[in-house]
Parts: C-alpha cells; structure tokens; sequence
C-alpha cells in the first residue's frame, strides 16, 4: 500500500509506512517544522513500532463495534484486512492538528441538524450515521458510537459529535453517562459539551480538540500513548503512573493535578470501573506552551452492569474501591496536593455526589424504563 502523508498546517512533516514483510511500522521525518507527538521529537532515522501502529497514529484505530463494521466492509472490498488499511482509509477524512494524505480520497460529508438526531433517536437513525461517516470514524471504544457532523441551528455551526449509543448489554448506558459526566462537571471539572437525545438512546459528546476562539486544532494524547503502550494494554498500570506523568508533562501543574485528583475521586464514588489508560488525555496547542489535562470523559457507573466490578487500574497496588480515608492520601502522596487542597476537592466531589443522588433519585420516579438501572447506580453510591 501506498505511505501516508503526515503534514502540520499543510506543511508536510514525514510519512508513515507499513512494512508488511516485517510487520513493522514506521515513521520518518522530512521535515523539521514541529514534532507531530510529544514522544515523538525530530529525528533523521527511523521511528519504528513493531505489529502496532505508533500510539500517535493507533489511538484512532476502532475498537469492538466499529471495528467489526470495517472488518467486514473493508475485507470484502479488498480481500484483506490490517491496521494500515484501516487507518489509510480513516487518515484522510481525520481533523486533528495532524492532517494525512492517503491513497484513498478525502471525502465530502453532509451535515445533520441537532434537532433531527436528538429527536430521532433510533436504531435506524444509528446505521444511518455509521453508513453516512463510516470513513470518519477513527475513534476507538467497545460500545456502538460513530462520529456525525453535525450543524446547530442555534450557533450556526458545524461540529463533529460523537454519538453514543447502547444495546441489550448494557441497556440505558447513554442517561448512565449523561447522569455521571454532569455529576463530574459539578464536582468543578471541565467535560465536553454533551447532548441526551430526546428518547435517551443516544449520547452525543462534541469532540474538544478544537479551540473555537482561534479556529484551530489542538494536538491530543491518550495517557495509554504517552506511556507507549498500545490499545491491548490500556487495563495494564497504576493511578499513579497515571498521576506521574500528568504532574511531568503539563504546564499549569496545580491546576491539572487538582483536576486530575477530582476525577480520580468522582471515578471511585461514581464507581466508574472502565477508567482505563485511553480514558484520560492530555491536550497541547501549537508550540507545547500550553499542555493541559484534557476534560473528563467516558465516564459511567459500571456497578450498574457488573455488580462486582472493580477499577480499571490499580491504586496502591490494588483494584479496591477505596473510601475518603486513602483517596485523601493519593491526593496528598501522589497529586501533590496539600491536605487542604485534597480535602477541599474530596468535599466538592461528595457534595456533587449527593446532589445528583437526590436528582436521580428524583428522576427514576417518573421514568419507569431507568428504575432497574437508576436504582442499581444509587445503590453503589454510598452517600452517607
């Protein structure tokens, strides 16, 4: 197959290549305009990944559901399958600070007013944006989700959502996530802009690697590709590697590491079990002066689905769902917080806790379809 181009504002930068003989990836740089991850700096020889794609490139590879449909759309067109095909075909219709060029063509995409997805939130309405994005969607995640572009009326614009839904499996998990990320945002957390669509079939999460006021892209990272490891190792680690590389590699320290703390405690009193190493991010302007926490995201009661679920990654050597006592002492130890801070923060997130208790309690009473899932997430959340 033909290399990948990889360019910065239509500067081009170097190009990606797939050894097949080998299985090897590799990346070279042609340019030294600006490095296209923060692992990966200038260099003239070869960065290479073996039976992987660099995480840079990896982190937008399909997971579960969407996988699945390119494996069968992609092996039937071309008699074969790999993640070079996958991402040649993704690469071109990808909008990030890194823009590619690849064999296949960059392709035009109809919008869809918000109001029609909000309100149409049906299966039939689901395979119509996965057949109508299918090449956009270089997001990864086991649960059905495709990316939409997608014009509000109201603030006469284009953005791409993400659009989440949910089966038989985990039924009502897009009001789960729409009930969890609010509590987050009102524990003092920045999360992205999320719509719930009218008949709660349907989560729809703006992506934020856009900043509005200068009309540009920002660079993101998964966590999981700052530590160089790849998709089949994101339950693979510790909080506090976690915390450790936050701390090394932002530029506003107090700021993100109280961030960071917050979310770490909301996981556990929300008792969101899938917090693994892609599901924090880190997200950087154009010349790494600002390097930044991104905000919270994927964030669900797993309880609700596995009743002896555990977290994703381990705290002081454990998957436990600690209490206040040893969540205060990771704040202290390990996101360099003093004990007042950690306390203050601890107390946002329980208040923010107990307040969306009460509204979800409030809101299964007149919603009989959340009852069976909406009483198994105030059960898990011990708010006394």
């Amino acid at each position: 197959m033909e290399n990948i181009t990889v360019s910065i504002k239509n500067k081009q930068i170097g190009e990606l290549f797939y050894d097949e003989s080998l299985h090897q990836y590799g990346f070279n740089y042609n340019n030294d305009v600006a490095p296209i991850s923060l692992t990966m700096p200038f260099k003239n020889s070869t960065y290479l990944w073996q039976n992987k794609l660099h995480p840079i490139f990896d982190m937008h590879m399909p997971e579960g559901y969407l996988f699945e449909v390119f494996k069968n759309y992609l092996n039937k067109k071309h008699g074969f399958i790999n993640d070079f095909l996958i991402f040649s075909y993704l690469s071109a219709n990808i909008q990030s600070r890194l823009e590619f060029k690849s064999e296949f063509a960059v392709k035009k995409f109809k919008s869809l007013e918000l109001s029609y997805i909000l309100q149409n939130d049906d299966n039939d309405t689901f395979l119509k944006l996965v057949k109508m994005f299918l090449s956009k969607n270089s997001i990864s995640g086991i649960q059905p989700k495709t990316i939409a572009v997608v014009k509000d009326k109201e603030a006469l614009n284009y953005r791409e959502y993400i659009v989440k839904t949910w089966g038989d499996e985990y039924p009502q998990l897009a009001l789960n996530e729409y009930f969890c990320l609010k509590a987050v945002q009102e524990s003092g957390v920045t999360i992205p802009h999320i719509h719930l669509s009218n008949n709660n079939k349907f989560l729809l999460v703006e992506r934020f690697n856009y900043d509005k006021k200068n009309n540009k892209f920002l660079g993101f990272e998964e966590v999981l590709g700052l530590m160089g490891k790849n998709s089949s190792q994101k339950y693979t680690g510790s909080y506090e590697q976690v915390a450790k590389l936050i701390y090394k590699i932002t530029t506003d320290k107090i700021a993100d590491m109280t961030n960071f703390y917050k979310i770490m405690v909301m996981n556990y009193l929300l008792k969101n079990g899938d917090a693994h190493l892609k599901n924090f991010g880190i997200i950087y302007n154009d010349d790494f002066s600002v390097i930044k926490l991104a905000p919270a995201y994927d964030i669900v009661n797993t309880v609700a689905y596995l009743y002896d679920d555990k977290p994703a990654l381990t705290m002081f050597g454990k998957k436990v769902w600690f209490g206040k006592k040893d969540l205060l002492k990771f704040g202290i130890k390990h996101c360099y917080l003093s004990k007042t801070q950690a306390n203050r923060c601890y107390q946002d997130c329980f208040l923010s806790l107990q307040e969306n208790h009460q509204k979800l309690k409030k809101y299964i009473k007149t919603n009989p379809d959340f009852v069976n899932i909406g009483t198994k997430m105030l059960d898990s959340w011990r708010v006394e």
